[in-house]
């Protein structure tokens, strides 16, 4: 969590020597809460009532399992949209510090967003034979399941989950 600091100037009131001019500075730190968490929404209704295509749909409830058995954890809610694997903590060198699902998607209205990926070597070269698919630095996002080699995509999957083991505070070292 992010550190957040705010310096607050109030009058001096009261007191048997009160002095109306004087001024005290209040320093106040706390914690930003992260934005994704991990909830208590049910996976099931949340696809059924969010996702409105048909063929999304089918393909949210594919994902669920073939990530399910290649994390080896169970689905569970983080936010209000994506759909997480396991966990991790980490910590940046700026301080801030989390947790977030190894592995997930997002069933988006005009694409899935894939949280699977670390950017090693190995990962790289298993985009090649990934398919049809847009890359923002951390996150894959395509239209449909059919548009990827699903073998590429579970490497792709057991790669970054060996990573992140290896890097950070992970639930995968209890399995």
């Amino acid at each position: 969590m992010d550190l957040y600091s705010h310096l607050l100037t109030v009058p001096a009131v009261g007191g048997q020597n009160h002095n109306p001019n004087q001024q005290y500075t209040l320093h106040f730190t706390f914690m930003a809460k992260n934005k994704t968490a991990e909830t208590a929404i049910d996976v099931i209704d949340f696809i059924n009532t969010y996702v409105d295509n048909d063929q999304k749909k089918n393909d949210s409830f594919r994902l669920l399992e073939l990530m399910s058995e290649w994390s080896g954890f169970p689905p569970k809610m983080w936010g209000p949209t994506i759909i997480g694997f396991g966990s991790y903590h980490y910590k940046y060198a700026s301080g801030h510090e989390g947790d977030a699902p190894l592995i997930g998607f997002s069933p988006r209205k005009a694409a899935f967003s894939l949280y699977v990926f670390s950017s090693t070597e190995n990962n790289l070269a298993l985009l090649d034979n990934l398919g049809k698919y847009k890359m923002a630095k951390a996150c894959i996002y395509v239209k449909k399941l059919s548009d990827l080699h699903i073998p590429s995509l579970e490497k792709i999957c057991k790669a970054t989950i060996e990573y992140i083991n290896e890097h950070h505070e992970c639930a995968c070292r209890e399995k």
